[in-house]
């Protein structure tokens, strides 16, 4: 009898270690994280392929073939100039020492903090009609008006290309620095003891080493060309992005806005592939343990201070002109300082960047530690499908989020409504939590691969001690892997705020009504021609983001 009890006993135990193990709480965790993240994607392909009413044969006969080459045409020009731009400036700071070439390898950064939509604004000041250029020119010249003289049209698909160029090419220079700088010595010793010439050096030898990381550089430039929004906006160029704005805004059709914004997520998924499958096969190995760094070569002379001045045109044009406007049109109205509406932008900056920061850290943690715990290899497979949310441009986030979220705004509100008789209103989509999921789902692989990093490099003995001291899962996150990784989740905070805080065409779509953030609040006012106002709001976002690019640039010393 007692016999019989023990194994009833045995075999439920065994039958609840079964159950626990097929819903271990950590891969809930981790299906839920993911869920979260791929939902948006799949909503937008869900929406096009189900359109309430379905224009797509009116898209393709009127606007989108215009839509698809001015954004092909952007990505062209793009593309071109900051692999020019970015790799031409990285070669000279890495191989020669010219005048200030020693802080212009890290001023060459800052253009990474300025986002392209205030660089447009800052160039259309500048260039147009009213500004300093063309008023001196005017002033030096005796003209009268604009029939006086010829002047290229400042609001087109050119200056476009020039501002995208100069605010993204540090992608690019970033990337195809540190490659050159991973490069041996002795190789270009052994090339210029054969007889090859400092361009030969550069074209047969440095650019097919670096190819690999230029090609992930232009990528992500490309990218970002893909999903802005206030910059070609300001140009006035139509895009697949301003095309998903103009139909779902202008023309209250959400299918339609979903057609095309899974073009544009289909254009993305194409130039991810091709980008990793151009360097699929590229494999550079050092030859030795210990290989002897690049020695500059020192330069003096009209060569000297060519360099000089060749490096200083990408900041002058991606850093020193947007800041030197800012600054300028700010002396001019400092009331603007003071101004409410800039107190509210910056408290609900503070609140929703912040917040989603610190949301998606937590997320990509639990999320990387779950993987991590599951069977051998699974997170090698799990994290590049998460990591799409990045590659989704926020206007394509903004399509797949309102809608399935103002469905189940409703269907709560009605719950609530049922059960307590009042009605609480829109408690998702009424409020700021959109925008701060939207935030989540952007940039949730910018913190995924600061953390699976930092969790790389734990030691795995440090957890099994702990564990084999009584302490679970948990415990070990806690006691173990969170104290050593203190640095890189600021770091990844740091980040995520930051592009938050730059973030503008998702905010633009899910932000509820009279809520704007720093972003908002400078489109709104430069919608208006209203620059001097929105300048406060501008060199705020750009203050945050020299923060990370200080960060960055200690990082890659």
């Amino acid at each position: 009898m007692m016999g019989d009890q023990n194994s009833q006993v045995s075999g439920s135990s065994r039958r609840w270690r079964r159950a626990r193990a097929l819903f271990d709480p950590w891969q809930g965790v981790a299906v839920i994280v993911a869920v979260l993240v791929l939902a948006p994607v799949a909503s937008v392909v869900w929406m096009a392929f189900n359109p309430a009413e379905n224009i797509w044969p009116h898209l393709m006969a009127t606007v989108m073939p215009r839509y698809l080459a001015n954004t092909l045409i952007l990505m062209l020009g793009v593309g071109v100039m900051t692999a020019a731009i970015g790799t031409g400036a990285a070669w000279m700071v890495t191989m020669y020492r010219f005048p200030g070439s020693r802080w212009l390898d890290y001023a060459l950064l800052f253009p990474l903090a300025i986002p392209a939509y205030v660089g447009a604004y800052a160039l259309v000041d500048f260039l147009d009609f009213a500004g300093p250029l063309q008023t001196a020119m005017r002033a030096a010249m005796g003209w009268q008006s604009a029939r006086d003289y010829w002047f290229f049209e400042v609001r087109a698909q050119g200056p476009a290309i020039i501002v995208f160029s100069a605010a993204l090419y540090p992608y690019v220079y970033l990337l195809a620095r540190a490659a050159f700088r991973e490069q041996s010595g002795c190789t270009y010793e052994v090339a210029r003891a054969l007889g090859t010439g400092q361009g030969a050096l550069f074209w047969r030898l440095g650019l097919p080493l670096a190819r690999p990381a230029i090609a992930v550089g232009v990528t992500l430039a490309l990218m970002e060309t893909v999903a802005d929004y206030g910059t070609v906006h300001h140009f006035g160029v139509q895009t697949l992005t301003t095309g998903i704005f103009s139909t779902w805004l202008d023309g209250n059709n959400a299918g339609g806005a979903a057609q095309i914004a899974m073009v544009s997520l289909t254009l993305i998924l194409i130039l991810v592939t091709l980008e990793r499958l151009g360097r699929r096969r590229a494999r550079f190995h050092r030859l030795g343990r210990v290989a002897r760094p690049l020695e500059p070569a020192r330069l003096a002379g009209p060569r000297a201070w060519a360099m000089t001045a060749l490096c200083l045109v990408p900041f002058t044009m991606g850093f020193v002109l947007p800041v030197g406007v800012m600054v300028y049109q700010a002396m001019r109205s400092p009331e603007a300082w003071l101004a409410p509406g800039l107190q509210a932008a910056l408290a609900n900056t503070l609140m929703v960047a912040g917040g989603a920061s610190i949301v998606t850290v937590g997320a990509a943690i639990l999320f990387v530690y779950a993987l991590r715990l599951a069977r051998p290899g699974l997170a090698q497979a799990v994290l590049p499908v998460t990591a799409v949310g990045y590659a989704t441009p926020g206007a394509v986030l903004a399509v797949g989020l309102l809608v399935p979220l103002a469905a189940l705004d409703n269907r709560l509100a009605d719950w609530v409504l049922a059960w307590t008789g009042r009605d609480p209103g829109l408690m998702i989509t009424g409020t700021a939590v959109a925008v701060g999921l939207a935030y989540m789902v952007r940039f949730f692989a910018v913190a995924q691969g600061a953390v699976d990093a930092a969790f790389g490099r734990v030691t795995p003995t440090l957890p099994m001690v702990a564990r084999s001291l009584g302490q679970d899962r948990a415990g070990a996150l806690g006691s173990v892997y969170l104290p050593l990784m203190r640095g890189s989740v600021a770091t990844a905070l740091l980040v995520v705020f930051v592009d938050g805080v730059k973030e503008l065409p998702a905010t633009l779509l899910l932000r509820p009504f009279n809520f704007n953030t720093l972003s908002t609040r400078v489109y709104e006012l430069v919608s208006l021609e209203r620059l001097s106002e929105a300048a406060p709001a501008a060199l705020l976002v750009m203050g945050v983001g020299l923060a990370a690019v200080a960060l960055l640039a200690r990082a890659s010393r």
